[in-house]
Protein backbone atom coordinates (compact mmCIF):
# COMPACT_ATOMS: atom_id res chain seq x y z
CA UNK A 1 0.00 0.00 0.00
CA UNK A 2 1.67 3.48 -0.70
CA UNK A 3 2.01 6.14 1.23
CA UNK A 4 -1.23 8.00 -0.66
CA UNK A 5 -3.56 4.99 0.05
CA UNK A 6 -2.63 4.99 3.81
CA UNK A 7 -3.46 8.55 4.35
CA UNK A 8 -7.00 8.39 2.24
CA UNK A 9 -7.91 5.32 4.05
CA UNK A 10 -6.84 7.08 7.57
CA UNK A 11 -9.08 10.09 6.14
CA UNK A 12 -11.93 8.03 5.36
CA UNK A 13 -11.69 6.23 8.49
CA UNK A 14 -11.42 9.29 10.87
CA UNK A 15 -14.38 10.74 8.43
CA UNK A 16 -16.68 7.85 9.20
CA UNK A 17 -16.21 8.07 12.86
CA UNK A 18 -17.09 11.74 13.16
CA UNK A 19 -20.35 11.10 10.88
CA UNK A 20 -21.14 7.58 12.64
CA UNK A 21 -20.93 9.74 16.08
CA UNK A 22 -23.65 12.76 17.47
CA UNK A 23 -23.76 14.67 20.75
CA UNK A 24 -27.15 14.15 22.36
CA UNK A 25 -29.32 17.46 21.57
CA UNK A 26 -28.71 20.33 24.19
CA UNK A 27 -32.47 21.21 25.02
CA UNK A 28 -35.08 18.65 26.57
CA UNK A 29 -37.10 16.03 24.65
CA UNK A 30 -40.90 17.27 24.02
CA UNK A 31 -42.02 13.98 26.26
CA UNK A 32 -45.95 13.10 26.02
CA UNK A 33 -48.39 15.23 25.18
CA UNK A 34 -50.90 13.26 26.65
CA UNK A 35 -48.76 13.75 30.26
CA UNK A 36 -47.71 17.40 29.86
CA UNK A 37 -49.33 19.03 33.13
CA UNK A 38 -50.51 19.15 36.27
CA UNK A 39 -52.02 15.52 37.86
CA UNK A 40 -53.48 14.87 40.86
CA UNK A 41 -54.05 11.01 42.11
CA UNK A 42 -57.79 10.06 42.69
CA UNK A 43 -58.47 8.46 46.28
CA UNK A 44 -59.31 4.99 45.92
CA UNK A 45 -62.45 3.50 47.18
CA UNK A 46 -60.73 1.13 49.47
CA UNK A 47 -58.11 3.21 50.91
CA UNK A 48 -59.01 3.31 54.11
CA UNK A 49 -58.32 -0.50 54.65
CA UNK A 50 -54.53 0.21 53.56
CA UNK A 51 -52.14 -0.22 56.31
CA UNK A 52 -50.17 2.27 54.34
CA UNK A 53 -51.03 4.45 51.56
CA UNK A 54 -49.21 7.22 48.81
CA UNK A 55 -51.36 9.96 46.90
CA UNK A 56 -49.35 10.83 43.60
CA UNK A 57 -49.38 14.75 43.00
CA UNK A 58 -47.64 14.53 39.23
CA UNK A 59 -46.53 17.96 37.32
CA UNK A 60 -45.02 16.30 33.78
CA UNK A 61 -43.09 19.09 31.71
CA UNK A 62 -41.64 17.83 28.13
CA UNK A 63 -39.43 15.24 29.31
CA UNK A 64 -39.32 15.94 33.17
CA UNK A 65 -41.20 15.42 35.86
CA UNK A 66 -41.77 16.57 39.53
CA UNK A 67 -43.87 14.34 42.12
CA UNK A 68 -45.49 14.96 45.37
CA UNK A 69 -45.46 11.82 47.64
CA UNK A 70 -48.20 12.28 50.72
CA UNK A 71 -48.20 9.19 52.36
CA UNK A 72 -50.44 7.91 55.13
CA UNK A 73 -49.33 4.92 57.23
CA UNK A 74 -50.86 3.09 60.49
CA UNK A 75 -47.82 1.54 61.08
CA UNK A 76 -44.84 3.40 61.94
CA UNK A 77 -41.75 2.33 59.68
CA UNK A 78 -39.35 5.58 60.68
CA UNK A 79 -38.09 7.74 63.55
CA UNK A 80 -40.30 8.85 65.98
CA UNK A 81 -39.62 12.28 65.19
CA UNK A 82 -40.16 11.29 61.42
CA UNK A 83 -43.45 9.83 61.77
CA UNK A 84 -45.78 12.97 62.40
CA UNK A 85 -48.64 10.78 63.38
CA UNK A 86 -48.40 8.65 60.33
CA UNK A 87 -48.48 11.62 57.80
CA UNK A 88 -45.89 12.55 55.49
CA UNK A 89 -44.61 13.97 52.04
CA UNK A 90 -41.88 12.82 50.23
CA UNK A 91 -40.62 15.00 46.55
CA UNK A 92 -38.85 13.43 43.77
CA UNK A 93 -37.29 14.76 40.30
CA UNK A 94 -36.24 13.25 37.20
CA UNK A 95 -36.97 12.13 34.11
CA UNK A 96 -39.76 9.82 32.06
CA UNK A 97 -39.93 7.86 28.97
CA UNK A 98 -43.25 6.13 27.74
CA UNK A 99 -42.60 2.90 25.61
CA UNK A 100 -45.87 1.20 24.34
CA UNK A 101 -48.23 0.84 27.52
CA UNK A 102 -45.20 1.50 29.95
CA UNK A 103 -44.12 4.50 31.51
CA UNK A 104 -41.15 4.47 33.28
CA UNK A 105 -40.08 7.37 35.95
CA UNK A 106 -36.14 7.55 36.61
CA UNK A 107 -35.43 9.80 39.07
CA UNK A 108 -34.09 10.69 42.86
CA UNK A 109 -35.86 12.26 46.15
CA UNK A 110 -35.62 15.14 47.23
CA UNK A 111 -35.84 18.33 49.44
CA UNK A 112 -39.41 20.22 49.13
CA UNK A 113 -37.92 22.37 46.80
CA UNK A 114 -36.88 19.71 44.52
CA UNK A 115 -33.45 20.29 45.27
CA UNK A 116 -30.88 16.81 45.91
CA UNK A 117 -31.58 14.87 48.89
CA UNK A 118 -28.60 13.35 50.88
CA UNK A 119 -30.46 12.57 54.26
CA UNK A 120 -33.00 12.94 56.68
CA UNK A 121 -35.96 11.68 57.48
CA UNK A 122 -37.96 9.08 54.69
CA UNK A 123 -36.20 7.63 51.53
CA UNK A 124 -33.11 8.98 50.00
CA UNK A 125 -31.65 8.07 46.44
CA UNK A 126 -33.23 6.53 43.47
CA UNK A 127 -37.32 6.97 42.45
CA UNK A 128 -37.52 4.46 40.14
CA UNK A 129 -41.86 3.77 39.87
CA UNK A 130 -43.03 1.60 36.60
CA UNK A 131 -46.89 2.11 35.93
CA UNK A 132 -48.95 0.18 33.04
CA UNK A 133 -50.68 2.73 31.19
CA UNK A 134 -54.27 1.20 31.56
CA UNK A 135 -55.82 4.24 29.68
CA UNK A 136 -55.38 7.90 28.83
CA UNK A 137 -58.45 10.00 28.39
CA UNK A 138 -58.63 13.70 28.02
CA UNK A 139 -58.24 14.84 31.61
CA UNK A 140 -57.57 11.17 32.85
CA UNK A 141 -54.81 8.47 32.95
CA UNK A 142 -55.48 5.47 34.39
CA UNK A 143 -52.05 3.84 35.94
CA UNK A 144 -51.02 0.46 37.62
CA UNK A 145 -48.05 0.87 39.87
CA UNK A 146 -46.47 -2.71 38.63
CA UNK A 147 -44.20 -2.38 41.96
CA UNK A 148 -47.32 -1.86 44.07
CA UNK A 149 -50.21 -3.52 41.95
CA UNK A 150 -52.50 -0.50 42.93
CA UNK A 151 -54.23 1.34 40.63
CA UNK A 152 -53.48 5.05 40.08
CA UNK A 153 -56.31 7.43 38.38
CA UNK A 154 -54.86 10.82 37.78
CA UNK A 155 -56.79 13.94 37.29
CA UNK A 156 -55.95 16.54 35.49
CA UNK A 157 -55.64 19.49 37.48
CA UNK A 158 -53.97 21.89 34.31
CA UNK A 159 -52.54 21.37 31.05
CA UNK A 160 -49.39 22.61 30.06
CA UNK A 161 -47.09 23.07 27.05
CA UNK A 162 -43.45 22.11 26.54
CA UNK A 163 -41.22 24.45 25.90
CA UNK A 164 -37.95 22.61 25.81
CA UNK A 165 -35.40 24.54 28.07
CA UNK A 166 -31.22 24.20 27.66
CA UNK A 167 -29.84 21.29 29.52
Amino acid sequence: MTYRSQVLVTFLFILFLFSACRFNPEVQQPGSSALQGIWEEEPLKYEDSLLTHTKHSFTFTCDSFYVTLETTSKVNYYEEECYHNGHWKEYAKGNYVVSHDTLYIIGTYTKENFKQKISGCYRTGQYLPMFLIQKIAPGEVKLMNLQQHLPVTLKLKQRTKCNPQPL
